[in-house]
């Protein structure tokens, strides 16, 4: 399995479980994404994702897209495609 970065996580919502990610690359629903800062990475599938707060089912390079995770993550964490 390949790793393709695509983007980086501007901002994180502990309340909601929600990380906004600045793409660099673009990325859909149902993706599978790997977030990772320091020796802390997770997996997940997209399974929501908005932008400016409306459900959206792709986006593309210099969008901010707002991504429900289940693991807290921080400001800063990189963000990256995994493609079988």
């Amino acid at each position: 399995m390949a790793e393709k970065e695509i983007g980086k996580v501007i901002h994180y919502f502990d309340k909601a479980g929600v990380a906004v990610i600045r793409l660099s690359d673009g990325v859909k629903m149902r993706d599978t994404i790997k977030i990772m800062r320091g020796d802390n990475d997770f997996t997940e599938t997209i399974s929501s994702m908005q932008v400016d707060h409306k459900p959206v089912s792709s986006g593309k390079k210099g969008d901010e897209v707002a991504v429900k995770i289940s693991q807290p993550t921080k400001e800063g964490a990189h963000v990256y495609k995994i493609e079988e």
